[in-house]
């Protein structure tokens, strides 16, 4: 591994760590008691941006095009699972926006943030899963000895989680409650939780240059 994709590498772990923690302190709810609707949904807001940033990072480092037909199959699910995460934070990005211009002001009129929250949870979810296909690809279905086992199977159950939270965050149009705010809020918590710890193991499994003196 080069020192430039290993200083790449250690940047998209960063970015996805502090978006997960932004998220797991948003979904906290003496946080949100302390801190109001405004700060909450600014908080959510900072997080999608790290998030965005670690997803770009991590498709530039797959490649800028889908790999060719004669690549091997682990390499073209660690691309399209690298794209569908992208387009994931794309779409938590206007969902975050549309919630703190809503906190901000309630008589804003810019779409419903829902929708596009329901679909990054549903991209997380894909490209979870096409990573697990890429891991079990290259290494065996369980092995504690590899580099990226854990990694990827936390994301996948941090991708469930964000998929519940995504279910108890909808609306009734008929009340205008949610379905369930305790779910919306522990679905966030718990699958940021998964992320961040995600985070935290591939930083410290990618390998240091040190130099010789």
């Amino acid at each position: 591994m080069t020192a430039q994709r290993a200083i790449r590498l250690r940047r998209e772990a960063w970015g996805f760590g502090i978006g997960s923690l932004f998220f797991f302190v948003g979904a906290v709810p003496f946080y949100q008691q302390a801190v109001g609707a405004i700060v909450t949904n600014l908080t959510f807001f900072v997080g999608a941006l790290f998030f965005t940033a670690a997803a770009l990072i991590q498709l530039a480092l797959s490649g800028r095009r889908p790999p060719r037909r004669g690549s091997n199959r682990p390499d073209r699910y660690d691309w399209w699972a690298a794209a569908v995460q992208f387009v994931g934070t794309l779409l938590f990005n206007a969902s975050t926006t549309a919630a703190l211009v809503v906190a901000i002001n309630e008589d804003a009129r810019i779409g419903d943030g829902w929708r596009p929250d329901a679909l990054g949870s549903l991209c997380f979810l894909l490209a979870s899963a096409l990573a697990v296909v890429a891991t079990v690809d290259r290494e065996r279905l369980w092995d504690p000895r590899a580099r990226t086992w854990h990694g990827a199977w936390l994301n996948l159950l941090g991708s469930v989680f964000f998929g519940i939270s995504a279910v108890g965050a909808y609306t009734l149009p008929a009340t205008g409650d949610l379905v369930s705010l305790f779910w919306a809020n522990l679905g966030t918590l718990l699958g940021a939780a998964c992320f961040l710890v995600a985070a935290v193991l591939s930083r410290r499994s990618i390998p240091v240059r040190r130099s010789h003196p």
